[in-house]
């Protein structure tokens, strides 16, 4: 049984990173919504309760009964969390007329403290509240302050339950890594023990005992999760799992026979499908993103389907369904907005009788890359930039045509093998081109020309939850732009997208 320490979610923007910090620490957890938890048991070593956009002093805030964990199990509770764990046991919170937003620097006033152990004072953190604890609850000591901030840390006498301010879990925190890791090995007792291989190890014997003598199917995309996903079913139960890769129409340039190529020298028992007009026809005369998606994925689980059909003895469907994923479909408090719909969360038709396994299911991207790097697949292909499922139909806005997927594949292939030339591939999360609806007056050859206009889009990112744009070399961007223009027949003008996430999105539809 791995130990683990359970992060109970009151909303906070910055859950997952708690969540990632952890991880990268070896220890294993998992992000429940605060009000929908397991009950722990022995393989739980600590509880974190996380932030939140509320206040405690909301009518409707966030409330959670802590009789069975405080006293019991080590607990540490972050912004809100500290705010409500004051509140909660007697201490109060005041609010402030001005949000206490960005750096401070901390001083630790009880530096024996095993949350600030090896901790330097003053050390800088990050604040991100409106709302300050006024008064320490009974049975309590303050442990640090800033200059704004009394309370700005404490913990509860004769039980391992600490309580911050600020959060730890992000890179402006300088030391809050530190505080973390000894939250979780010199206050848990944490091992450190969930490496990759112990991942695969514990995986496959699980999909064994799982799976037994019954076949699988899984859909192949090309990228990073569902190969990892193929690779720990094939080494669990072999040619028991039949993998289906469908060519859309909608995949980059070269992309299907490459990729097949890839599968088959893994040994995957693998069936290639073209049905890129089928998509093609279910798309005319679609311009509307969500549409767009959601024909798609109707038009996919028609083909799939069709294909499954052919191999009788399946009882299982894969899926390389990711932590996010599975984070980002449970709403924490209320309804949650939708920005998009998800392509591998939310189930099956009714009509469609089979069983779900999904082996990455509590995996981070990042993770997924080191279990498939430990698994021998090769480094280009674990690598590779996330690529949407819907493919390029929602990096060419408006209608799709043949056409314009021609146009959009060669530029998304000069742009690419470019940052791969450049030795820039790398150092970027996410990175393609984007066919934008409008047309603008160019001169070639002393002509006037009336053309489209490509957006190329690169970002940084650790999980795709937030990005910014990479500050790619002008230089660069200038070659990128005259070999497209140059090349392509149909450009006659390049720009580069400069927004982040939030508020924009990685992708433009």
């Amino acid at each position: 049984m791995n130990e683990k320490i359970l992060i109970l979610d009151f909303g906070s923007q910055f859950t997952q990173l708690i969540g990632r910090r952890l991880r990268e620490m070896n220890v294993f957890c998992e992000i429940h919504p605060y009000h929908h938890y397991p009950q722990p048991d022995r393989a739980v070593k600590g509880i974190i309760l996380s932030g939140s956009p509320y206040s405690v002093m909301d009518e409707n805030a966030p409330d959670i009964d802590l009789g069975h964990i405080r006293g019991h199990i080590p607990l540490l509770g972050i912004c809100f969390g500290s705010q409500y764990l004051a509140t909660r046991y007697g201490g109060s919170v005041k609010s402030s007329s001005s949000r206490e937003y960005g750096r401070a620097k901390l001083e630790i006033t009880e530096p024996d403290s095993l949350l600030f152990k090896d901790i330097p004072s003053p050390t800088t953190v990050w604040m991100s509240h409106g709302d300050s604890i006024e008064s320490l609850p009974r049975g309590s000591v303050n442990l640090a302050s800033t200059n704004d901030i009394r309370y700005a840390a404490f913990r509860f006498l004769d039980e391992e339950t600490y309580a911050v301010q600020f959060h730890p879990e992000v890179y402006h925190s300088v030391h809050g890594k530190e505080m973390l890791n000894n939250f979780a090995f010199n206050i848990c007792k944490c091992k450190g023990d969930w490496t990759p291989s112990c991942f695969i190890e514990s995986t496959v014997a699980e999909l064994r005992e799982k799976i037994r003598d019954e076949h699988v199917i899984l859909a192949l995309s090309g990228g990073v999760d569902s190969s990892v996903a193929a690779v720990l079913l094939h080494r669990a139960i072999g040619k028991q799992l039949h993998c289906i890769f469908v060519d859309t129409g909608l995949l980059r340039l070269n992309e299907y026979g490459a990729v097949m190529r890839s599968y088959e020298e893994m040994g995957l028992n693998i069936t290639g499908v073209d049905a890129s007009g089928v998509f093609l026809s279910a798309l005319k005369g679609i311009s509307d993103p969500e549409t767009k998606r959601k024909a798609i994925g109707r038009t996919f689980i028609e083909v799939f389907e069709r294909e499954a059909g052919k191999i009788n003895d399946a009882t299982w469907l894969a899926q390389g369904t990711i932590y996010p994923d599975v984070i980002e479909s449970v709403p924490v408090h209320g309804h949650s907005a939708v920005i998009k719909s998800h392509h591998n969360v939310g189930g099956l038709p009714e009509h469609v009788r089979l069983k779900i396994v999904e082996p990455l299911r509590m995996l981070f991207k990042d993770e997924v890359r080191r279990i498939g790097l430990s698994l021998g697949i090769k480094k280009e292909l674990i690598s590779r930039h996330p690529f949407p499922g819907p493919g390029l139909a929602i990096r060419l806005l408006g209608d799709i045509t043949p056409e314009k997927l021609t146009i959009l594949r060669q530029a998304d292939e000069i742009f690419i093998r470019k940052l791969k030339e450049e030795n820039l591939y790398d150092s970027v999360w996410q990175a393609g081109a984007i066919l934008l609806p409008v047309k603008s007056v160019g001169v070639m050859g002393d002509e006037r020309t009336y053309e489209f206009t490509i957006a190329l889009r690169a970002v940084e990112s650790t999980d795709g939850m937030t990005a910014d744009w990479v500050h790619l070399p002008y230089e660069f961007l200038m070659e990128v732009s005259n070999e497209i223009i140059n090349k392509v027949r149909g450009i006659n003008r390049v720009v580069y997208d400069i927004s982040s996430k939030p508020p924009a999105t990685i992708e433009w539809e």
